[in-house]
């Protein structure tokens, strides 16, 4: 199918967010072929990944509500990249805690300078390994964004993700739909189903499961007491 100008325009401006992500995450130094991809230019990507139209299918006002959080809650962003999620977090929970973990390390320079940047003394970078976030403290929510797919050896990290949320806990997971338009190669997704599965076996129990975003699951599990 021959695409319109608008909607080529749209592809292509889509493939270079989806580029950046990957490679602002740190995400694609755990898959093979691409351990030599390092990001080097948080700044300039920033306008890519924190591009407005971006909100239009991903949602994040609406996602963050859904989440209902109280003011005073800490959160664990894995995968932060330039803030997209965390600092909206930060700004929306005034009197809470923001953690923005990556495994890129100028990623986690660019979360601190933007942090102090915007006045956002909730909002902390962290620098996190690819077996484990290293969250400094519990969390009521970790939220992975787009980040699911790529995590390595999910049974152990997830498990080992258990340590880093109090007592009533929560993981939210947003990722690709199998049958969306953008996104990863159909290969590289996962569908929720496996994901219910995998942390089920992980110590979790599927809490809330939302449908609005477009071209993503969005599932919510509650730590499961040991």
């Amino acid at each position: 199918m021959r695409l319109l100008p608008a909607q080529a325009l749209n592809t292509l401006r889509w493939l270079a967010w989806l580029s950046a992500l990957l490679a602002a995450t740190g995400v694609c130094a755990q898959h093979a072929g691409h351990a030599d991809h390092r990001f080097q230019d948080a700044q300039q990507w920033s306008k890519v990944f924190d591009d407005p139209a971006r909100d239009a299918w991903q949602k994040p006002h609406e996602v963050i509500t859904a989440l209902k959080l109280a003011p005073e809650a800490a959160v664990a962003d894995i995968g932060a990249g330039t803030g997209y999620f965390a600092v909206r977090f930060a700004h929306m929970l005034p009197t809470g805690r923001v953690y923005a973990v990556d495994l890129e390390a100028d990623m986690v320079r660019h979360l601190g300078e933007r942090a102090k940047k915007e006045g956002l003394t909730n909002l902390t970078a962290v620098q996190g390994k690819p077996e484990d976030a290293q969250i400094p403290r519990p969390v009521d929510l970790v939220i992975l964004v787009d980040v699911y797919h790529h995590v390595g050896a999910r049974n152990q990290y997830f498990g080992r993700l258990r340590d880093s949320l109090k007592t009533n806990g929560r993981v939210a997971i947003i990722d690709f739909r199998m049958d969306g338009n953008i996104g990863p190669a159909k290969s590289m997704r996962i569908a929720p189903e496996q994901v219910k599965t995998e942390m089920a076996g992980a110590g979790y129990v599927l809490a809330e499961e939302h449908s609005f975003l477009p071209q993503q699951y969005f599932l919510i599990f509650q730590r499961t007491p040991r």
